[in-house]
């Protein structure tokens, strides 16, 4: 019963493509953004100790941030998409919307057509952001990590603990002077010459600043003494001089570089993360020339050697094979042990001497080229592997929107309750097959085509399954369903049972 209205209509279907499209980027917009908001808090918690007490402005901050943000749509789209499609038809089969538009004769892929095609150019979209926008953002937000690492941190001298925030010094402090700005009873060790030549200052009440131009401090001491090793020539374990000084004010220069010195991103434009497809493809096969012709390189090294010398073009084969026939028969009717017998202890020494030296040059020959295969071999994977990137996240977001579609019009409900956690399931569940595919990749442990494809050739599978679910109404979470399908399995075994 159609009530009256033609749902094969065209303006009809419009009306409903519209209204689909509508309330899925309506909370797509919304899950995007809170996903996005999640993975960066989650970055920030892994870079919190880079950050807090750095001094840094609130300009430098935001740059953070919005790198970070840049650097993390490619994680959080897919994430994005399953709890958006998860959300909105499990909110139009809450309000049996979509059994309405079934029984009007709308299958169900003729209901998801316009959303497919929006996903598909998301996921392109996704593709080329991920190739031309992701290398400037990932190079520009490594190198601002890199300057924050390097920063020193701002100097808050903590009292009742040693403090070791300058190199080469270990500061305790007991109790501050707010008012007067001084430090009450410093201990000092300056270990700038070593552990064994430390100098120990104590005074009763210190100040520090820093320069203007930030970088040395200026260390003020007031009534206090240095205690210092000597540096002689000539020093004994049970005789070692030192000095010992007194004084009522002592300034010391400490070198503290406190302002933010930021790198150059060139360092970092021979790296995997900064580039794009046209010059990964490039470095890709550069590097593969040279892990290639080292191999070729050391592989003839190894054909021209003494023991696998090969034959001259002139040669009588015939003659020479003959020829090592009768030498090895010959070495046979000798005992090597026993002719090594007949030497003496001093030609014992030298030829064990000498067998172990070519040994450890070969092992040395094979060791060295094999770091050189591996180190270009690594060099191509790490490559291969950014290379597949930039296509497994974006397909990622059609994978998903295949289980969250599904999911929702089978589940049946709306909210941020069930469909958050069934979406937090899948995608850890991604993130866990995509990092063991990334690792194993990377180490050559496995194909990189297969690596990188891995969490999608097993999640692919599963979408297709609950797509085909969904659009032939199988009870797929029906207890009953189950229940029925697990008796009639039993039944099964048992008349194989009684036949047997």
């Amino acid at each position: 019963m159609r009530l009256g209205w033609n749902f094969d209509s065209p303006l009809i279907l419009k009306k409903i493509d519209r209204y689909i499209l509508r309330n899925f980027f309506i909370t797509f917009a919304a899950t995007f953004f809170i996903c996005l908001f999640i993975v960066v808090m989650q970055t920030l918690w892994l870079r919190i100790g880079d950050l807090v007490g750095k001094g840094f402005d609130f300009s430098l901050l935001f740059e953070f941030f919005f790198y970070s943000a840049l650097s993390l749509i490619p994680l959080a789209l897919p994430l994005a998409v399953l709890l958006a499609s998860l959300m909105s038809f499990g909110d139009m089969g809450e309000k049996l919307e979509l059994l309405a538009m079934k029984s009007a004769g709308i299958s169900l892929f003729r209901i998801v057509l316009p959303l497919l095609i929006s996903v598909i150019m998301l996921s392109i979209g996704a593709f080329f952001f991920s190739n031309n926008v992701l290398p400037i953002t990932q190079k520009k937000l490594w190198t601002l990590i890199f300057s924050i690492k390097h920063k020193s941190p701002e100097l808050e001298i903590p009292t009742g603990e040693f403090y070791s925030g300058i190199t080469g010094l270990n500061i305790y402090v007991r109790e501050k002077d707010h008012k007067k700005k001084l430090l009450k009873h410093v201990k000092m060790y300056d270990f700038t010459n070593g552990f064994r030549d430390a100098a120990i200052l104590t005074a009763d009440s210190a100040k520090i600043k820093s320069t203007k131009d930030k970088m040395n401090l200026i260390l003020t001491l007031y009534d206090g003494e240095m205690f210092e090793n000597l540096k002689m020539e000539q020093k004994t374990k049970n005789n070692i001089p030192y000095r010992r000084e007194t004084f009522k004010q002592k300034e010391i220069l400490i070198d503290f570089d406190g302002n933010f010195n930021r790198m150059d991103e060139s360092f970092l434009q021979d790296q995997h993360i900064s580039k794009d497809l046209k010059r990964l493809n490039k470095d890709i096969d550069s590097s593969r020339l040279v892990r290639d012709s080292v191999a070729f390189a050391y592989q003839n090294k190894i054909k021209n050697s003494t023991f696998f010398k090969p034959l001259g073009e002139n040669i009588n084969k015939d003659s020479v094979f003959s020829a090592a026939k009768n030498i090895e028969e010959t070495l046979k009717s000798y005992n090597v042990d026993s002719l090594f017998r007949t030497l003496s202890k001093v030609q014992m020494e030298k030829v064990l001497k000498l067998a172990q030296n070519k040994v450890e040059v070969a092992k040395s020959n094979v060791r060295y080229n094999q770091t050189l295969i591996d180190s270009a071999q690594s060099y191509v994977n790490k490559h291969l592997v950014e290379w597949y990137n930039r296509f497994t996240l974006s397909f990622a977001c059609i994978i998903f929107f295949f289980i969250g579609m599904p999911l929702g019009s089978i589940i049946r409900k709306g909210g941020l309750g069930m469909p958050v956690v069934i979406s937090v399931v899948f995608f850890v569940i991604y993130y866990i097959l995509n990092n063991i595919g990334t690792k194993m990749a990377t180490e050559g442990m496995w194909n990189t085509f297969f690596g990188m494809w891995f969490s999608s050739l097993i999640l692919l599978p599963i979408g297709i399954f609950l797509t085909y679910k969904a659009a032939t109404d199988s009870p797929l979470f029906n207890s009953e369903a189950w229940r029925k399908t697990f008796s009639n399995l039993k039944l099964l075994f048992k008349k194989k049972n009684k036949a047997i």
